[in-house]
């Protein structure tokens, strides 16, 4: 019999089929495989070690901006005249071997005539027990709310000044705590306006392309031809001086989302017009979906991973340009405290060579940069588990 001839048995499993079975799979690989892609990309995440510590910080600072009036130990208005630039308190625990708890000395003052600089040394006699969880200075809770609660307080009749006082005698600490707020919120909803107009000329145009692709290309090129900083400082400088301070923000915000959208535009362009190409696309299109939709349910959800690490690499900035136009005061102003209304009061040298601690307002802005880029450096990575 030859070869040709021979009939190789056909055999049928009896088992029931089972599309989902693997064969030689740890459970490890089995659930990798299975996992969705935002899975993959949280587990990719989580491996970035510099990335998760930087989030955990983020965290942090955004939380606090929920309960600023809590964490702060004084009001933000609150003055004293007897110690203005005092300068940091140290926390002490043990005084002359006798433990006492959490604690600071008081303030010896006197006034160098030759100089009129107010001289403070650290006075051991005066000992100031740390409060927590007590009740302090008024305040209105987000504005709506009256109460006295904070996280920890100055001794009845003594000082707390962590990061020393300003040339009004007001703790740099609650100022920084309560500037929180602002630079951290204008940074998002900054990038909120930012996202709304990018997503949306950038799908339009690489989309629909032809005619209309070139308008808002050149569009985009006269936007950008400009300088950014002068052109922040024109558009902050055309805010009407009687507009409260509250208009001012919202004024401050729109202006930096208006101003941070072309790149954006840019790269949701180039993504949709090489994906309007792809075969859910076209199967979409014959369904009868219309522009809108295939945008916006098929198209933008594709590289959406993408577009999250473009707004953590985003917000930096928009803290660093409110930062500099409240330094240069063409941004937001008193009563409204930020980050660089507080280093707007640091521009006098002599003052930053006398007092130095009035530049530690400079501390937060530096971490919560760092930190963005640190968390989009991650996200980027991730945005991609596949690679």
């Amino acid at each position: 019999m030859s070869a040709a001839d021979e009939r190789l048995e056909h055999y049928v499993s009896p088992e029931p089929f089972e599309p989902y079975a693997t064969e030689k799979l740890t459970p490890e690989q089995e659930r990798f495989y299975r996992a969705s892609q935002w899975q993959i990309m949280w587990w990719k995440f989580k491996r970035h070690r510099i990335a998760v510590i930087a989030a955990a910080i983020l965290l942090v600072f955004y939380a606090s901006t929920l309960v600023s009036e809590n964490l702060a130990p004084y009001n933000l208005h609150t003055r004293d005249a007897r110690h203005i630039y005092a300068p940091p308190q140290s926390i002490h625990f043990v005084d002359e071997g006798r433990f006492i708890g959490p604690f600071v000395y008081g303030y010896g003052m006197k006034l160098d005539m030759q100089t009129l600089n107010r001289e403070y040394t650290p006075d051991p006699k005066l000992i100031y027990p740390m409060r927590f969880f007590c009740r302090g200075d008024e305040y209105r809770f987000w504005g709506l709310i009256e109460g006295r609660f904070h996280l920890f307080c100055p001794a009845e009749g003594g000082t707390l000044f962590l990061f020393g006082t300003d040339r009004l005698g007001r703790d740099l600490l609650s100022r920084i705590i309560y500037g929180t707020r602002i630079s951290l919120t204008i940074g998002l909803l900054g990038i909120a306006v930012s996202f709304l107009i990018g997503i949306t000329l950038g799908g339009i145009s690489g989309y629909y392309g032809g005619w209309i692709d070139n308008i808002i290309q050149r569009f985009i090129e006269m936007v950008r031809a400009f300088p950014e900083l002068p052109l922040w400082m024109a558009l902050s400088a055309a805010l009407p001086v009687t507009w409260s301070p509250l208009l001012v923000y919202f004024g401050i915000t729109i202006i930096l989302g208006l101003l941070d959208w072309p790149g954006l535009a840019r790269a949701v362009r180039s993504k949709l017009l090489a994906l309007r190409e792809e075969d859910f696309a076209t199967a979409a299109v014959l369904m009868g979906a219309s522009p809108k939709r295939v945008i916006a349910r098929h198209l933008l959800p594709s590289f959406t991973s993408h577009l999250i690490a473009s707004a953590t690499l985003s917000v930096p900035g928009m803290i660093l340009g409110e930062t500099a136009l409240s330094f240069l005061g063409l941004g937001l102003r008193p009563p409204v405290t930020s980050w660089g209304v507080l280093l707007n009061e640091a521009q006098n040298i002599n003052a930053v060579a006398l007092y130095p601690w009035i530049m530690l307002s400079v501390a937060p802005v530096f971490i919560v940069v760092l930190a963005f880029n640190f968390m989009g450096d991650g996200m980027r990575d991730a945005a991609d588990p596949y690679r």
